[in-house]
């Protein structure tokens, strides 16, 4: 069996659940104390696809409205990024070309996937599965399928399917 390491950011404004997620698909539990992420977390899962172990090292970033070097070089070397939105604050959705742009610039060949978090929260929905696609639509994996995932760290609903689905593009190709 082949076993392959691959780094992942983890992207969104603040308080979308970027750690919420990570510690629900790591370590399989939900927290609904909020703390801010302050730099960088890191953890790493092991993920089956086909006959390839897949070690993924998921870098949590703080979210953040201002980007420094510091940030760019949490973004070098890795294959893939997973950008969060909050599916309550429509607003989160309009930073998915900023994340997704810069960790494109520093890693051109990565693969993305669009995340609207906090599917649990049904009364405070602000964002359609349209606005979701159209965002989504604009990093085509070639399967036709959008990549993006309504998500709850509360539920864990998605959560291991966006990990799975990610490890799956990265040992595509």
């Amino acid at each position: 069996m082949l076993t392959l390491s691959k780094k992942v950011c983890l992207l969104g404004d603040f308080a979308v659940g970027k750690t919420s997620l990570v510690r629900r698909f790591v370590e399989g539990r939900f927290d609904d104390r909020y703390l801010s992420s302050i730099g960088v977390k890191i953890n790493r899962k092991p993920v089956l696809v086909a006959r390839t172990t897949v070690n993924l090292i998921v870098w949590d970033l703080a979210g953040s409205e201002d980007y420094n070097g510091l940030q760019a070089s949490y973004l070098q070397g890795a294959v893939g990024g997973i950008v969060i939105c909050d599916l309550s604050r429509g607003d989160t959705l309009k930073s998915w070309d900023h994340y997704s742009r810069r960790l494109r610039q520093a890693n051109p060949g990565a693969r993305v996937i669009l995340v609207a978090n906090k599917a649990d929260l049904h009364e405070a929905r602000a964002l359609s599965d349209d606005d979701l696609w159209r965002v989504s639509a604009k990093c085509d994996d070639g399967t036709g399928i959008p990549p993006y995932f309504l998500t709850s760290a509360k539920t864990g609903e998605n959560v291991e399917a966006v990990f799975h689905r990610l490890a799956e593009l990265l040992v595509s190709g």
